[in-house]
């Protein structure tokens, strides 16, 4: 006799974590790292972090908070308040939202806050309005939540911007929140003033909630200005959640330090959240984050400079390029050229149909590391990072160049 089986056998990953895709940009690097490791000379355009150091204002800040026994301790869950009235006040600074500490949750880098916020807004079936071209952890932060991304596609044509009347389309009964992110991340596009205020309008006719992501606000070129949109619509700031972190404008990627800023019910129930997943973010981050957020821009608009310098070289020699057509992009440090043109062509003895089969073809070939439109929703397309050296940016286009020349 055999012993009675269970009908069937449960999975042992979930459905709901299961169904994550793994981070696209995240193993581009990963994987250029292990071949840069294995001894190939391999130039990463995938990671999406500046290639400067923090500034030392900032690391002797944390310097110091390490010997500070109060830092060795649990802090409240929501953040420290010295960094949440420095968050507040940066604000209004930098974007001129009033808002106070209490509107504010410190978080374990942006990621964190982008999942909290759907994780607070979003009861399952809910659906997200999110315009593609987008980042790739925004989809999966939404599915996870239990909610539905309704994806509203906008190509080079016109400048990878969504209209009101696309975003109009896309809106059903179950449609709550929309997702919006100026400068954009992959594409580099920054929404015009006038843009903005229409998208926020429409958006409070419908009483649809807002997530906008502004972690880009301050890497904007040509004299462009990234708008905030519930200072261009103040109406809808009860149903506004802002996401930000110090990660990208202070090249503090590693310190782990985001944070969300929204309805005062909204923070509340995202701090509840919060406290019971990871509990306060470390405190020396914190602590180098107040001496980040209540210094000047100096250290920044340095880092722009070079930027700057790099976003008009890459655009100049991807152009040149038969088959690649490359937008110049006003704010953030990517690149999004249309690679169309490339598809079917054969290279290095291998034609590609897809943008994920061309990046492989480019890795081998080339050893030029960039991240395929698949992973942005919206296939065709290629995302570089031009946060690296001068030498490495030029080298590795100029592989790229050589290889489809």
């Amino acid at each position: 006799m055999t012993a009675d089986r269970p009908a069937s056998t449960p999975a042992r990953i979930s459905a709901r974590v299961g169904g994550i895709a793994e981070s696209a940009t995240l193993a581009v690097d990963a994987k250029a790292k292990a071949l840069k490791a294995e001894g190939r000379p391999v130039i990463g355009f995938g990671a999406g972090e500046p290639d400067f150091p923090t500034p030392p204002y900032i690391v002797e800040a944390a310097v110091a908070a390490c010997s500070q026994p109060a830092n060795h301790r649990y802090t409240p869950a929501g953040g420290l308040p010295d960094l949440k009235k420095a968050i507040a006040a940066k604000t209004a600074r930098d974007s001129g939202y009033q808002v106070e500490p209490a509107q504010v949750l410190v978080t374990n880098g942006g990621k964190q806050a982008v999942y909290e916020a759907f994780a607070t807004l979003l009861d399952p079936g809910d659906e997200v309005v999110l315009p593609a071209p987008y980042w790739t952890t925004y989809p999966e932060a939404i599915r996870l939540a239990g909610g539905v991304p309704v994806e509203v596609l906008a190509d080079e044509t016109q400048d990878y911007l969504v209209t009101v009347e696309q975003l109009e389309a896309a809106r059903s009964e179950r449609t709550k929140v929309l997702l919006f992110c100026s400068p954009s991340n992959p594409t580099g596009s920054v929404y015009p003033r006038e843009q903005v205020e229409a998208i926020g309008r429409w958006a409070l006719e419908h009483g649809i909630w807002v997530v906008t992501d502004e972690i880009y606000e301050h890497l904007t070129y040509d004299g462009v200005r990234a708008e905030s949109m519930p200072v261009m619509v103040p109406e809808l700031a009860d149903t506004c959640v802002v996401l930000n972190g110090v990660a990208k404008t202070y090249a503090m990627t590693g310190w782990r330090v985001g944070w969300l800023i929204g309805p005062t019910d909204v923070v509340k129930a995202a701090t509840n959240l919060q406290s019971h997943a990871t509990s306060n973010v470390a405190n020396v981050s914190q602590r180098a984050a107040i001496a980040a957020l209540e210094g000047d821009l100096t250290a920044v608009d340095e880092m722009k400079v070079a930027f700057d310098r790099r976003r008009r070289r890459i655009v100049e020699m991807l152009n040149e390029i038969d088959g690649v057509l490359c937008p110049e992009p006003k704010g953030a440090f990517y690149v999004y050229p249309s690679v169309k043109g490339l598809l079917g062509r054969e290279v290095a003895g291998r034609t590609a149909t897809t943008t994920t089969e061309l990046a492989e073809i480019i890795l081998e070939a080339a050893e030029v590391a960039v991240v395929p439109g698949e992973a942005f929703g919206s296939p065709g397309y290629l995302r570089l990072s031009y946060a690296l050296g001068d030498d490495d940016l030029v080298e590795g286009v100029s592989r790229l160049q050589k290889l489809f020349g």
